[in-house]
């Protein structure tokens, strides 16, 4: 994938040292986007094996509104175990394993009590918003609140996406629409902070995916998904990885098919999606390249 080895290099190119919170310092960058085209293959990491699985139930445990780190390890994932220790969770207040508002809450409760779930659901907004006017400006799902953002171990690294739909073609000499034709769905996502070794190949893959399953659900054709960057970011000890990497020669992009989900639609669809719904097709990577997580 051409467009992330672009994106360390520029890193590597045009960044300045940087101490920060976790002590072991980056390579960082600020302002950076890339755009990746859905329409020719599902954008996941080649040069290195991205778990796509993993990916998928992030997300599905993300639109569930879950906090509880065991839901997701009960998916077989532990990516956020780290900041789920009760060392971590005890300077809040809360139990081991209760992340508190992160990206689950404040997709489906925005603003509320934590944990009573009686906030604002974006994703329910969301997919009406789609489905009532599609023209709309205001498709978007913010995951930073500032009264809370201070509360978590981690507050949300990509903050805020936004869904744009393009019309479906017109018919140019007669200016009537086709009637076969779809609506394309677009996505961008602003993204705070950004660990570009660990972190950046999930938030390509899962921003991605969570395109292609709100585009099935509201029957629209994949578009772009344009990422953009706040603090871009190598850690220190993550640059004999980044070299390794990009030693390495990308392969070609798999396609993603969605399989046994035609009775999926609207928001009870887009919940109901299960990873035996997902089809990563010719998925070819170099090997794993291990790192440590910063936490």
């Amino acid at each position: 994938m051409k467009q992330y080895h672009d994106l360390l290099r520029h890193i590597l190119d045009n960044g300045t040292r940087h101490e920060d919170r976790t002590g072991v310092g980056t390579i960082s960058t600020f302002g950076y986007q890339t755009r990746f085209d859905l329409r020719e293959g599902f954008p996941i990491v080649t040069t290195k094996r991205v778990p796509f699985r993993w990916v998928a139930e992030e997300l599905f445990w993300f639109l569930s509104g879950s906090t509880d780190e065991a839901d997701l390890r009960a998916r077989g994932v532990d990516i956020w175990q780290e900041w789920a220790t009760a060392e971590q969770t005890a300077r809040f207040g809360r139990d081991e394993g209760d992340l508190g508002p992160v990206y689950g809450y404040l997709w489906r409760s925005f603003g509320g009590e934590y944990p009573q779930m009686n906030g604002v659901d974006q994703i329910a907004r969301l997919m009406r918003e789609i489905e009532t006017n599609p023209n709309s400006r205001r498709l978007i799902v913010t995951g930073w609140n500032p009264e809370t953002c201070d509360d978590v171990a981690l507050p949300p690294c990509h903050t805020l996406f936004q869904f744009k739909i393009e019309s479906p073609a017109t018919n140019p000499q007669s200016a009537i629409r086709d009637p076969q034709s779809k609506g394309i769905l677009h996505c961008q996502l602003y993204q705070r902070s950004a660990d570009a070794f660990l972190g950046v190949p999930f938030n390509i893959s899962s921003y991605a995916l969570l395109t292609h399953l709100v585009a099935h659900v509201c029957d629209l054709e994949v578009g772009d998904f344009i990422h953009t960057f706040g603090d871009l970011h190598i850690y220190s000890n993550h640059l004999d990885q980044v070299n390794e990497l990009l030693s390495r020669e990308p392969l070609p992009l798999p396609e993603l098919e969605v399989v046994n989900a035609d009775g999926l639609k609207g928001l009870d669809g887009l919940l109901s999606f299960k990873f035996d719904n997902l089809r990563l097709e010719n998925y070819q990577s170099w090997g794993k390249i291990a790192a440590p997580v910063a936490v």
